[in-house]
């Protein structure tokens, strides 16, 4: 059992917090915001009943047994005192993440580890010469207590036995690290995801398609697919030579970043914006976003089972 603190309660934090307490680890959450951390307990103990339901955690997990796993503590110092891995999971601001890591930097353990949950940042210019030969990127999906994917970096100064130890302990609790040699933009799966963003919201914006158009491309086209054979196997099995033939034959250019979306911005000024405030590209009526949430790792639960019977195919 290592001694973890999470920083953040938010959207990842509190899950976080979640899957390292059922990987047999105390955990301490805070967060700056009273609010959210007040509501954390709850948001774990709906993911937990889920997991729980459907067999991923054994029997002995309630409500009362996670309350002591996790403690939700107010102060910052009192949640990274005497913590082995320090967990960040706060907002994507690099002026928040550079006054964090400075507040960190006195109140950590000698030799905790820092692993930062960042998607996009490169945050070792952010981090504090005192903290670099133990600061990492170790960066979960969401929801992490489904997703078993970690993209693990060090920075240019990490000791390696600070990826070696985080990369462990995530695998201790069947994860799959994914380590990188060095910082490596959006990773491989946010790189993946940023290239389809980019089409979509291309084709949104100059009203070619509708939200649910797309959606139903991908639920019954890409990812019927993607489970079973990735993206490089299918390549294989479609053949390299129609991909090389497909390539010469595309007559149109790729979108490029302009940094926003005439779609996405008109969505957002009206207040849709996603499952927390109930509307997004979608109307999702009344329902609260616990159960919302609760539906969506129910309906990931029974997928995440059926593919661990099928498997995948795998080349060498």
């Amino acid at each position: 059992m290592t001694e973890v603190a999470v920083v953040g309660a938010g959207l990842m934090g509190h899950a976080l917090a979640l899957v390292f307490a059922i990987g047999g680890h105390q955990v301490r959450l805070t967060d700056s915001s009273v609010e959210t951390l007040e509501r954390a307990p709850g948001l774990m103990a709906t993911a937990l009943a889920t997991l729980a339901e459907a067999g991923e955690v054994d029997g002995s997990w309630n409500r009362q047994r996670l309350s002591t796993a996790v403690l939700c503590v107010p102060s910052l110092a009192n949640t990274v005192d005497g913590a082995k891995v320090v967990i960040e999971a706060i907002t994507e601001r690099p002026d928040a993440k550079r006054a964090l890591y400075g507040q960190l930097q006195s109140l950590m353990d000698a030799d905790a580890i820092l692993a930062s949950n960042t998607s996009n940042l490169d945050i070792f210019p952010l981090v504090p010469d005192g903290l670099q030969k133990r600061a990492i990127i170790a960066h979960w999906y969401t929801p992490p207590y489904l997703c078993d994917l970690v993209d693990l970096c060090p920075g240019p100064q990490t000791d390696p036995a600070a990826i070696v130890t985080v990369r462990d302990m995530v695998r201790a609790m069947g994860k799959v690290p994914v380590v990188f040699k060095q910082m490596v933009q959006g990773y491989v799966a946010n790189r993946l995801q940023a290239a389809m963003g980019l089409e979509v919201q291309r084709m949104l914006d100059e009203g070619l398609v509708t939200p649910k158009d797309i959606d139903d491309s991908v639920i019954h086209g890409l990812a019927l697919r993607m489970p079973i054979l990735g993206v490089m196997a299918k390549a294989d099995f479609t053949g390299l030579l129609l991909m090389q033939q497909g390539m010469k034959n595309r007559s149109y250019t790729p979108p490029q970043p302009k940094g926003y979306s005439e779609a996405l911005d008109k969505l957002i000024a009206e207040g849709r914006t996603g499952v927390m405030s109930g509307k997004g590209y979608f109307d999702w009526g009344d329902r609260s976003p616990e159960e919302l949430f609760r539906e969506r790792d129910r309906k990931l639960l029974a997928l995440k089972q059926a593919l661990r019977k099928i498997g995948p195919m795998e080349g060498t």
